[in-house]
C-alpha cells in the first residue's frame, strides 16, 4: 500500500456571485432570491477557509471560477452582435437566461466531478469524470471548462485519466461528488465508493420524490463506475430517501458525509438504511465501519437542511476526526446541542470547528459543497501541477487579486453591465497566470 493523502480542491468564488434563486429544490437558494450579494466578501471567506485548513497541514488546492456571463452560451441561443449588444438583447428578451449564464455556481466543486483514486481503479490511475449537471441549465454549461481545468492540473497521463461528461440528458443526470463518497481503512488502501442516486431512470415504477426532482440517476452512477474501472468489490449503489429529497436534500452531501471508515448520516439519508450499511461492511477491508447515525428526534430533517450539518467536512486529525461546520450549525438550537453531545460521545468525531461561509450558505452551499476531494499518493501529488496548492504566498496573491477585481455589491440588474463582463475577463486572465493554468477559458482560446 502506498502512502496517500486526501487533497481538497475548493472552488474560488467567482466575480458574479449573486442570488438569482436558480436551483429549484435547494431551499436556501430559493429563500434568498433577489438579495444583494457581496462577491468580494464571498471570495475572501472561501480563501480564508482554504488558508485555515492549509495552515493545519491539509493539502488544499484551488479550482478557478468560470467566465460569467458566459457569452458563448447566449450566442448559441441566438443572441448576436457585440458583447454589449448580446447582453442588451438577452436582458430584454429573457432576464432569466442572463441570470443563468451569469451564475457563479462553479464555486461548488463538490459538483465538479467524480474522482476515483488509483487504489480502486483497474489501471491504477486517478480517474476524473466532470459532472454533466443536466438537471439545471445554469450548471449544465460548466463541465467543459471544468474538464479543461482538471486536465491542466492533473495532466500527466501516466497517473491521471480524464473522461468527458456523461450525455446531458435526464436519464444520465450526474451531480458529481456531491452524491459520491469513499470509505476506506487508509487513503492509500483499496476502498469502497458509495454512489448515491435519487431515481432509477429506466424504471417508472421505482421509488422517486414527488415534490422536488431527483438529480442523480442510478444509470449515471453505474456508468461512472464502469468508466473508472471499478469492480463490484469497490462499489455500493444506494438510493437516497425520496422523502429527504422532498424535504430539500437535493444532494446526498446535504444529509451524509464520510471519511476513512466513518459515515456520518441522518436517519432519513437512505431508502434502505440497513442494506446500505450491510453492503458497505461487506466490502470495507482492514477496518470496521463506524456509522454515526443522527435520528430525527435529535435533529429534525428541517434543521439538518437549514443548518447544513451534514454538508460539513470530515477531516482526520491526530486525535480523531474533526467536523468542519458552517456557522449556521451554532445558530440552530437542536443542531448546536447535538454537536456538543457528539464530541462527548466517544465516537470517531472528536472535535467540531466553525467556518464562516455565509455568502455561500445563502445560495445553498456549505463547506462540503465548496470542495472536491482527490486522493493522491506521493507520486501523484508530485506529478500534479502544484501552482494551485495553497500556501502563504498564494494566499496573499489571491486576496490582493480579489480585492483588486471583485465588486462588494452585486444585484441582478448589474449582470447586464458590459463593464462587469470586461472586469471578469480581465480578472480571470490574470488568475490563470497566477495559478499557471494556461488558457482554459473560451475568451482565451
Amino acid at each position: 500500500m502506498k502512502h496517500a493523502v486526501e487533497a481538497n480542491f475548493d472552488g474560488l468564488v467567482g466575480p458574479t456571485h449573486n442570488y438569482a434563486g436558480l436551483s429549484w429544490g435547494n431551499v436556501a437558494s430559493k429563500s434568498n432570491v433577489d438579495s444583494v450579494s457581496n462577491p468580494r466578501e464571498a471570495a475572501l471567506q472561501g480563501l480564508a477557509k482554504m488558508k485555515r485548513l492549509a495552515d493545519r497541514g491539509y493539502v488544499q488546492g484551488i479550482l478557478p471560477p468560470h467566465e460569467r456571463p458566459h457569452l458563448p452560451t447566449l450566442r448559441a441561443l441566438g443572441f448576436d452582435g457585440s458583447d454589449a449588444r448580446v447582453l442588451e438583447q438577452v436582458v430584454k428578451a429573457n432576464p432569466s437566461l442572463l441570470a443563468a449564464a451569469s451564475s457563479a455556481s462553479a464555486m461548488w466543486t463538490a459538483n465538479a466531478a467524480t474522482v476515483s483514486p488509483s487504489a480502486d481503479t483497474a489501471d491504477h490511475r486517478v480517474h476524473f469524470t466532470p459532472a454533466n449537471l443536466s438537471a439545471k441549465f445554469h450548471r449544465s454549461i460548466e463541465h467543459r471548462v471544468t474538464g479543461r481545468a482538471l486536465k491542466s492540473i492533473f495532466g500527466d497521463e501516466g497517473y491521471f485519466a480524464h473522461h468527458p461528461a456523461l450525455p446531458s440528458v435526464a436519464q444520465f443526470g450526474d451531480e458529481g461528488a456531491a452524491n459520491h463518497t469513499r470509505l476506506c481503512n487508509a487513503y492509500g488502501a483499496s476502498g469502497v465508493e458509495l454512489f448515491v442516486y435519487g431515481q432509477v431512470a429506466f424504471n417508472e415504477q421505482a421509488a422517486a420524490p414527488s415534490k422536488y426532482p431527483a438529480r442523480q440517476t442510478l444509470e449515471a452512477s453505474q456508468a461512472i463506475a464502469r468508466l473508472h474501472g471499478l469492480s463490484d468489490a469497490h462499489c455500493v449503489f444506494a438510493q437516497q430517501n425520496p422523502k429527504a429529497i422532498d424535504a430539500g436534500v437535493f444532494h446526498n452531501d446535504v444529509i451524509a458525509v464520510g471519511n476513512g471508515n466513518a459515515l456520518f448520516y441522518h436517519e432519513m439519508a437512505f431508502l434502505d438504511e440497513e442494506q446500505v450499511l450491510s453492503d458497505i461492511r461487506a466490502r470495507l477491508t482492514g477496518a470496521e465501519l463506524e456509522a454515526v447515525r443522527v435520528s430525527g428526534d435529535e435533529v429534525p430533517i428541517e434543521d439538518a437542511v437549514a443548518s447544513y450539518l451534514f454538508n460539513s467536512q470530515l477531516l482526520n486529525t491526530p486525535d480523531g476526526m474533526m467536523l468542519a461546520v458552517p456557522g449556521e450549525c451554532r445558530e440552530i438550537a437542536s443542531v448546536s446541542r447535538y454537536l456538543d453531545e457528539l464530541i462527548q460521545a466517544g465516537g470517531p468525531i472528536t472535535s467540531v470547528e466553525v467556518f464562516d461561509v455565509k455568502q455561500s450558505m445563502r445560495n445553498g452551499g456549505g463547506p462540503a459543497c465548496l470542495r472536491l476531494r482527490v486522493v493522491l499518493n506521493d507520486d501523484e501529488l508530485a506529478a500534479m501541477h502544484r501552482g494551485v496548492l495553497m500556501d502563504d504566498a498564494l494566499y496573499e496573491r489571491l486576496t490582493t487579486w480579489v480585492e483588486a477585481h471583485y465588486r462588494d455589491r452585486l444585484s441582478q440588474s448589474d449582470l447586464a453591465d458590459p463593464m462587469l463582463l470586461e472586469e471578469v475577463r480581465k480578472a480571470l486572465d490574470e488568475l490563470t497566470g497566477i495559478l499557471g493554468l494556461g488558457s482554459i477559458y473560451d475568451f482565451q482560446l
